[in-house]
C-alpha cells in the first residue's frame, strides 16, 4: 500500500470538503496462472499486490454526489436518483454501475462524495477497474452501514462491469482484490467462490512483471466474444461451464463448433487442469514445474486462445532465451499489457536490462518493469 497516495487523496478531500474522510486502499492483483478460466467457472490463482486504488469517501449534504478522478483531473457532479450509464471508456461508469448494482439490492445510500486516485500502471492487466469498483462499494457499505458481506460486495462490483462498463468478466479480479492475504496467492474455485491460500516464497526465485505499454483496441470486444464462444460449446455440451469438460467430452462436438472455437474450448480445458497443477508445484516447491506450466499457459493463450500480441510474444520469447526464466506468459484479458516471469533474484537487473533493450530495438518504444509485493485485499486505513 502506498502511503503517499493515501496522503495525497486525504489532503485533496480536506482541502475540497473540508471534513474528514474515510480512508479506504484496494490492491490491484497479479494472476500466477489460469487466465480466462474464471468466467468458464474454473480455476485461477491470484494475488492482491500492493499497487492500487487509494480512495477518500465521505457523505454530501449539497443535495449531489462528486466523484472526481484525481489521476486524470476530472471531476463528475451526479444525482442518485438520475444515474445511467456515460459514453462508452468514462471512468465514472465505475462509480456509477456500483451506486445502481447496491440499489437494485434495495440498500438505500444518500449522497457522498469520493476522490480517488491509482498507481496501478496502466494497461497493465492488473485489474484497476476491480480496485476502483471495489474500494466504492466497500466505502458506501461503511459509510451508509449497508450490512453488505464482502462476497455480496464482489459480486456488486462484478454486476456493475456487467451493465454499466459492458465487459462480461469474470469473478477473479474482484474476488483477489477485496479477499487478498498478505504473501499469499489464493488458489480460487471461481463457481464455489472458495479459496485457497497458498504462502508463495520462491526463495532464491521470486516474480517480475514486464509491462509491453501496449493496448491493443481490440480486447473488450474480443473478450466478450470469446466468453460467448465458451458458453455457445457448453450449451453443445449440456453443461453450465467449461470447467466440467473433458478433453474427451470435447471431442463428441468437434464437428458441430468452428476450429478456431474449438480450440479456444481445448484451451479452458487444458488451462483449468493446469491451474490445478500449479497448486500442486507450489505446495512442493517444485518451481520448474511451475515454470513450465506457465509457459504452456502462454502458449495456450498465444496459439489456442488468440488474445496475444506481437509485443507480449517477444517478451516471452526472450524469457525462453534465458535459463534463469522459469516460466514467462502473458497475463490479463490479453492484446497488450503484462508478462509475468518468475526469475532466480540474482539475474532480475541483467535479465531486466537484456530485455527492455531487445524491446527497444524490435519495436522501437520501451517496456516497464515492477516488482510487487503480495498484500492484503481492500480495507480501511486508520
Amino acid at each position: 500500500m502506498s502511503d503517499k497516495l493515501i496522503k495525497e487523496v486525504k489532503q485533496k478531500f480536506t482541502e475540497i470538503f473540508t471534513i474528514e474522510p474515510l480512508l479506504i486502499f484496494s490492491p490491484g492483483r497479479i494472476n500466477i496462472i489460469g487466465e480466462h478460466t474464471d468466467y468458464n467457472g474454473g480455476f485461477v490463482f491470484p494475488a492482491a499486490v500492493d499497487k492500487g486504488i487509494a480512495a477518500a469517501i465521505q457523505k454530501s449534504d449539497t443535495g449531489s454526489s462528486t466523484a472526481i478522478a484525481l489521476d486524470l483531473d476530472s471531476t463528475i457532479q451526479f444525482e442518485l436518483d438520475k444515474l445511467k450509464p456515460s459514453k462508452e471508456g468514462s471512468w465514472e461508469n465505475y462509480v456509477f454501475g456500483v451506486v445502481a448494482e447496491i440499489q437494485n439490492r434495495n440498500k438505500i445510500i444518500g449522497d457522498f462524495n469520493i476522490i480517488f486516485k491509482g498507481n496501478i500502471p496502466g494497461g497493465a492487466g492488473m485489474s484497476s477497474s476491480a480496485a476502483l469498483e471495489n474500494s466504492v462499494v466497500f466505502g458506501l457499505n461503511e459509510l451508509f452501514e449497508l450490512g453488505l458481506t464482502r462476497h455480496e460486495m464482489i459480486l456488486i462490483s462484478q454486476k456493475a462491469e456487467h451493465n454499466y462498463v459492458g465487459v462480461n468478466c469474470g469473478i477473479m479480479d474482484q474476488y483477489a482484490s477485496m479477499f487478498g492475504i498478505k504473501d499469499h496467492a489464493l488458489h480460487l474455485d471461481c463457481r464455489t467462490l472458495e479459496s485457497h491460500p497458498y504462502k508463495l516464497d520462491f526463495k532464491e526465485h521470486q516474480l517480475m512483471l514486464i509491462n509491453t505499454n501496449v493496448k491493443h483496441s481490440l480486447s473488450d470486444s474480443a473478450y466478450n466474444d470469446r466468453r460467448s464462444a465458451c458458453e455457445s460449446i457448453s450449451e453443445l455440451l449440456g453443461i453450465d461451464f467449461l470447467r466440467d469438460a473433458t478433453e474427451a467430452d470435447l471431442e463428441t462436438v468437434i464437428n458441430k463448433v468452428t476450429p478456431t472455437n474449438y480450440q479456444k474450448a481445448l484451451y479452458v480445458i487444458q488451462e483449468n487442469a493446469r491451474t490445478i497443477k500449479a497448486a500442486k508445484a507450489i505446495k512442493n516447491n517444485d518451481l520448474e514445474l511451475l515454470g513450465s506450466l506457465i509457459y504452456q499457459s502462454h502458449a495456450g493463450l498465444s496459439d489456442q486462445y488468440k488474445v496475444s500480441c506481437a509485443e507480449l510474444d517477444f517478451l516471452v520469447a526472450q524469457a525462453k532465451k534465458n535459463k534463469h526464466v522459469l516460466g514467462a506468459r502473458m497475463m490479463g484479458g490479453g492484446f497488450g499489457g503484462c508478462t509475468i516471469n518468475l526469475i532466480a533474484r540474482s539475474e532480475v537487473k541483467a535479465f531486466a536490462e537484456s530485455a527492455s533493450k531487445a524491446y527497444k530495438s524490435k519495436f522501437d518504444k520501451d517496456c516497464s518493469v515492477y516488482f510487487i509485493e503480495l498484500s492484503e485485499g481492500t480495507h480501511i486505513v486508520k
